[in-house]
């Protein structure tokens, strides 16, 4: 996996606004956000892709979904968000580092999921 910008922001090498950090991630603003609250979620080991995790990132995956749910609780969105993981460009993914989109503050239109 090449050196992304999420691993220059890990590293410290690009300076970001985090808003959580701890041994196993980092939680940054989005640049580009698309909602009110949008957040990124981002695993300190450098995954490429959500399809790229293992057996031994079971605990890892699982810290993340509770990172977003502690996140929610703190920006005081946790009644309505959503949680978005983008897999390889057809899906939109743009950084090829693993990460979590936490997504709130606006309505979300109801699609039927197929």
């Amino acid at each position: 996996m090449s050196e992304s910008i999420f691993s220059k922001i890990i590293a410290g090498t690009i300076p970001a606004d985090k808003i959580y950090e701890d041994e196993f991630c980092i939680a940054i603003n989005d640049i580009a956000p698309q909602a009110p609250v949008h957040v990124l979620i981002i695993p300190k080991k450098p995954i490429e892709k959500l399809a790229d995790a293992q057996k031994d990132d079971q605990a890892l995956m699982g810290h993340l979904m509770l990172v977003a749910g502690q996140l929610s609780r703190e920006l005081g969105v946790e009644e309505a968000f959503r949680l978005i993981v983008n897999n390889g460009a057809g899906a939109g993914q743009t950084v090829f580092h693993l990460h979590l989109h936490l997504v709130a503050g606006k309505r979300f239109e109801e699609q039927a999921m197929v």
